[in-house]
C-alpha cells in the first residue's frame, strides 16, 4: 500500500485533534481527499477495514451478556425505532418528491422521481440503521461501553445487525443450507474454547488465539455456510464472554483493532466522489437525521429509561450505517436503485458520522439543556437500576472496582476496619464481586444523574477515585466538590500529567500508579536485603 495513505490518515487525524474533533472525522476527510486526488483504493485497504470491523464485533461479544438482548428496551427499542423510522423517512421522501416536482431542474428531484413506493420503503429501511463501528468506537474512546447508555446503544445495534442478517439472507434469495445448523455445535464447544484460551496465558499467544477464534472459527466458518462472517465473530465472542480471560483478551485486541478501523473510515471516502447534484441529494438525507433522533428518543422514553440514558443513547445512534452501502449494492445489482444512489448513500453516511461525532463531543451539555424541558418520570416507573442509590452505613466509598479498586476496598476493610461500599458501572463485575462477598452497587460515576440519585450519608469519611479513565475521575471529583462533600478525596492516576489537574480540583491525595508500585517494590526489596533508608539513617 502506498505510504501516502498512512501519511494522509496521520495528518488528518492530527488536524482533527487540533480542532478538538474525534480523529475519525479526519480519517473520513482523508478518504475523500485521496479519492479526489485520483488515488486508487488498494485491495489491502479493504482487507484492513474488514479485519478491523470483524475484530470490533468480536470484542463487543467478549463484553456482552446475552441476556441483555432479551430486555424489552433492547429488542423493543430496536424493533420500534427501526419500524417507525422506516415508515417516517419513506413518507417524508414521498412528500419531498412531490414538492420538488414543482421546482424543475433539481437533480435531487430527478433522483427521487425514479423511485417507486417499494424502493422508497427499502431506502427508509436502509436509513433506519445506525453505524455499529462508529458508535462502539466513540463509546470505547470515552470508556463508556459499560455505562447504562452504552449498553443500551450496543444492545440496539446488535439487534439491528441481526435484522440485517435476515434481510441479506432473503434479499439474496438463497437462505443458508442445512450445514448452517451445524453452527449450533459451537454452544457445547464453548467450554472447550474457554479452556484453550486459559492455556494461552496473557501474552502474544492469547492475542493470536483470540484472532484465530474471531477470524477462523467466527468469520471463516460462518461465511462457509453462507451467513455473514461478522455475525460469526460476534457470536464466538459472546460464547467466550463468561470466561475470566474475556476482558483481558478484549484489552489485548483493543489497540490493533483501533488501528485497523482507520482503514474502515478511509474506505468510506473511496466509495463516492460527489457532484453538486449527488451532494444535494445526500444533504436532503442528512436533513432527515433529526427525525431519526426524535424517534429514538420518543421510543426509549416509553421504556421507563432515565432521560440522560435515553438522550445520550439517542445522540450516539443518530447517524446512518455502513449497512446502507451493502443494501445499496444489492439494490443496484437488482436494478431497484440507479448507481447514483450508491454515491448519495455513501455521502450521507460520511456526513452523518461527522455530524454525530460533533454532537457526541457535547452530549452532556445537550442533556443538561434538554432535561428541564422533558416530562418527569415517576420513580416507580423506572427500572430498579435507575432508582435512588443509598450508601447505607458505609464509611468509605470506592468508585471503580477494577484491580486497584478491589485492592483499596480490601485494605480499607481489613487493615483499617472501615465499612466500605464499592461502586462500578460494569453489571457483570458487580454480580461477580457481590457473590464474592463485596458490598457493591452498580452505578456510573460519569453520569450526572448518578450523583443526583446518590444519597451520600454523613457517615462517609473517605471517597477513593479508582476509575480507569482520567476524565471519569475528574468528573466525579467535580461532582463531589459541587455537592460540598465534607470528607477526604483520594484519586489514582496513570500518567504524571494527570496529577496536577486532579490536585487543582481539590483532591486531598493523588497517587501515581506506577510510581507508587515502584516505591513499594523498592521498599520491599530493601527490607528483605536488610537495608535501611537514608531517612532512617539520619533519624
Amino acid at each position: 500500500m502506498d505510504p501516502v495513505f498512512i501519511l494522509a490518515a496521520f495528518l488528518s487525524g492530527v488536524a482533527a485533534l487540533l480542532l478538538r474533533l474525534p480523529p475519525l472525522v479526519g480519517f473520513l476527510v482523508a478518504g475523500f481527499v485521496l479519492n479526489a486526488q485520483g488515488y486508487e483504493k488498494p485491495p489491502l485497504l479493504d482487507t484492513i477495514a474488514h479485519l478491523g470491523v470483524t475484530l470490533m464485533l468480536f470484542s463487543i461479544g467478549l463484553k456482552l451478556n446475552v441476556r441483555t438482548l432479551l430486555r424489552p428496551d433492547i429488542w423493543g427499542g430496536a424493533t420500534l425505532s427501526m419500524g417507525l423510522t422506516t415508515v417516517a423517512i419513506m413518507a417524508l421522501l414521498l412528500g419531498v418528491r412531490a414538492a420538488l416536482w414543482m421546482i424543475p431542474g433539481l437533480g435531487a428531484s430527478d433522483l427521487l422521481s425514479s423511485l417507486d413506493f417499494p424502493t422508497l420503503l427499502l431506502l427508509g429501511f436502509t436509513l433506519s440503521f445506525s453505524s455499529t463501528v462508529f458508535v462502539v468506537k466513540v463509546l470505547e474512546k470515552r470508556s463508556e461501553t459499560q455505562t447504562a447508555y452504552g449498553r443500551l446503544s450496543i444492545g440496539i445495534l446488535i439487534m439491528q445487525d441481526l435484522f440485517a442478517v435476515v434481510f441479506l439472507t432473503f434479499s439474496e434469495g438463497e437462505p443458508p443450507g442445512l450445514l448452517a445448523l451445524g453452527l449450533l455445535a459451537l454452544i457445547p464447544l464453548a467450554p472447550w474454547l474457554a479452556r484453550l484460551l486459559d492455556r494461552m496465558g496473557h501474552g502474544e499467544m492469547q492475542m493470536l488465539c483470540g484472532m484465530a477464534m474471531a477470524l477462523v472459527l467466527g468469520y471463516g466458518l460462518f461465511e462457509a455456510v453462507d451467513i455473514k462472517g461478522d455475525l460469526g465473530a460476534l457470536i464466538v465472542g459472546m460464547l467466550l464472554a463468561p470466561h475470566a480471560a474475556a476482558q483481558s483478551l478484549a484489552r489485548s485486541l483493543f489497540n490493533i483493532k483501533e488501528l485497523l478501523l482507520v482503514g474502515f473510515f478511509l474506505t468510506i471516502g473511496f466509495s463516492a466522489l460527489p457532484t453538486w447534484t449527488l451532494l444535494s441529494a445526500a444533504l436532503l438525507l442528512l436533513l432527515l437525521l433529526p427525525l431519526k433522533a426524535l424517534i429514538y428518543q420518543l421510543v426509549l422514553m416509553r421504556f421507563g429509561i432515565r432521560h440522560r440514558t435515553s438522550i445520550l443513547a439517542t445522540l450516539s445512534l443518530s447517524n446512518y450505517s455502513e449497512f446502507g452501502l451493502i443494501v445499496g449494492a444489492i439494490a443496484v445489482s437488482h436494478h431497484w436503485l440507479s448507481p447514483e444512489w450508491m454515491v448519495v448513500i455513501s455521502l450521507a453516511l460520511a456526513l452523518s458520522l461527522v455530524v454525530s461525532a460533533l454532537l457526541n463531543t457535547v452530549s452532556e451539555q445537550i442533556y443538561q439543556r434538554a432535561e428541564p424541558h422533558l416530562p418527569k418520570i415517576d420513580i416507580v416507573d423506572l427500572s430498579p437500576s435507575d432508582r435512588p442509590l443509598e450508601v447505607g452505613d458505609a464509611e468509605a466509598v470506592v468508585l471503580g472496582m477494577g484491580r486497584i479498586g478491589r485492592s483499596v476496598y480490601r485494605r480499607l476493610t481489613k487493615e483499617y476496619g472501615l465499612k466500605v461500599l464499592g461502586i462500578d458501572s460494569n453489571p457483570r463485575s458487580v454480580v461477580t464481586l457481590r457473590d464474592a462477598g463485596f458490598n457493591i452497587l452498580e452505578g456510573d460515576a460519569v453520569d450526572s444523574d448518578f450523583w443526583d440519585k446518590m444519597l451520600m450519608s454523613s457517615e462517609v469519611q473517605l471517597v477513593v477515585l479508582a476509575m480507569p479513565h482520567h476524565a471519569g475521575n475528574l468528573f466525579a471529583l467535580k461532582q463531589l466538590r459541587s455537592r460540598q462533600f465534607p470528607g477526604k478525596i483520594t484519586a489514582v492516576v496513570e500518567y504524571p500529567e494527570e496529577i496536577e489537574p486532579i490536585r487543582e480540583l481539590g483532591a486531598h491525595a493523588v497517587y501515581h500508579v506506577y510510581d507508587e508500585a515502584g516505591r513499594a517494590l523498592a521498599d520491599s526489596a530493601a527490607e528483605e536485603a536488610g537495608l535501611t533508608s537514608r531517612s532512617e539513617q539520619l533519624g
